[in-house]
């Protein structure tokens, strides 16, 4: 794999930091939602695994692995 541009590794990391935090802050949701039972999460929770597959992909693109 070729080395990331610079700006485009910056790109990607705040990227990822948005994505964690909006990961975090839906777990708090449905976390918050489940406990009250007034709604229903499965909208929340098929976002929260869209943003994990993201976030995996992200993370394989900076940090790719190394075959020793």
């Amino acid at each position: 794999m070729l080395p990331l541009d610079k700006e485009i590794e910056a790109r990607l990391g705040l990227e990822l930091a948005t994505k964690r935090q909006e990961h975090a802050d839906l777990d708090a949701a449905i976390h918050t939602l489940t406990a009250s039972g007034l709604a229903d999460i499965t909208l929340i929770k098929k976002r929260k695994l869209a943003l994990k597959d993201r976030i995996v992909q992200i993370e394989r693109i900076i940090l790719p692995d190394i075959i020793a």
